[in-house]
């Protein structure tokens, strides 16, 4: 049997080994969440837009963290390594290294500029923890003398509690303009890894805060990419990268996030699981996606570009990032 007449064989046998019941649903699976009383929330209007500090960020400079920094515990969820640090204040923060910290500090700028919810985040370019343990599970080789961390995201441990996570398929926000403008945004930064759970409700001030809590997947390749490195903060595979897939007269539909390639079989768990997440970018409606396109209109380009420097890229990094966000941002004005 030649090589071609194989390759189907093995496909199907693929499918039919692990896309079954016997091996255990692809979905991820989670208990319902508990639900707050008040009301639901997931964008406010920003009608401070203009002024936005996108260099600073939803925190502002009031909120920067301050040394020294005291280790408390790792953090074992997701995929890049992250320990939960206590800062001179007081304040427990989130650190994250990796190839995720630079491109999700810009992109919770960029989201909290057009009124979704983020938390405070910072990209610290050096930073010393104390009494970082000798042996962690992960993020050792990241390490240097005495606790030495590069290019560290510090994102503040939310003093509101968690009710659980939301999906992009469930009520209240299903249909609305409000969910409809997040996958312009997500589309627009390429956060190509939207499964539910990267997606959390907070109890804030009487209201249940939705919001979109991991970013780290952004402004590199439209869907996952091998090397690693070409899917996430990466400039060549976000100015090479596709933005809208096609356009009708009353919907429009995004690249992201993009069909995982047939490679990826060789984790086929991985493969299905992320087979759905390409509907979230489709057929979108237009009037929603012109609205949303008329908000990131009102960004300038200094806000753009404070929003990069944030992220610690160099001025040629910054510029040429902004003016891929810039040409996104024209072409949704222009639908």
């Amino acid at each position: 049997m030649t090589v071609r007449k194989i390759a189907p064989v093995l496909l199907c046998s693929f499918f039919v080994l692990f896309h079954t019941p016997a091996w255990g649903a692809v979905k991820h699976k989670k208990t319902a969440p508990r639900r707050g009383t008040g009301p639901a929330v997931l964008w406010r209007n920003p009608a401070d837009i203009q002024s936005r500090d996108l260099f600073y960020g939803p925190g502002g400079k009031e909120h920067m963290p301050h040394g020294p920094f005291t280790f408390v515990k790792e953090d074992l969820e997701g995929t890049n390594p992250k320990y939960v640090v206590r800062d001179a204040d007081g304040h427990k923060w989130k650190a994250k290294i990796g190839i995720e910290a630079r491109p999700e500090t810009v992109a919770s700028r960029i989201v909290w500029a057009v009124g979704y919810f983020t938390a405070d985040e910072y990209l610290i370019p050096s930073l010393q923890v104390r009494d970082m343990p000798a042996h962690l599970h992960r993020g050792g080789k990241l390490i240097g003398p005495n606790g030495e961390l590069t290019n560290v995201r510090l994102k503040r441990e939310p003093a509101e509690e968690k009710l659980g996570e939301w999906e992009w398929r469930e009520e209240p926000f299903l249909g609305t303009r409000e969910l409809n403008g997040l996958k312009v945004i997500m589309a627009l930064i390429n956060n190509w890894d939207l499964k539910d759970e990267n997606n959390a409700v907070y109890e804030e001030n009487g209201e249940q805060v939705y919001m979109v809590s991991d970013l780290g997947a952004s402004f590199g390749s439209a869907g996952r990419s091998w090397p690693r490195d070409r899917a996430k903060g990466n400039l060549r595979s976000y100015q090479q990268s596709r933005f809208i897939r096609q356009v009708t007269e009353t919907t429009v539909d995004f690249q992201v996030p993009a069909r995982p390639r047939f490679v990826y079989l060789v984790d086929p768990k991985e493969y299905f699981s992320r087979l759905h997440l390409e509907s979230i970018g489709r057929h979108v409606p237009k009037a929603d996606v012109q609205w949303m396109g008329r908000l990131l209109a009102r960004l300038s380009p200094k806000q753009i570009r404070d929003a990069f420097r944030a992220g610690a890229y160099s001025p040629e990094e910054t510029g040429q990032f902004a003016r891929v966000v810039e040409r996104r941002i024209a072409e949704l004005t222009s639908l």
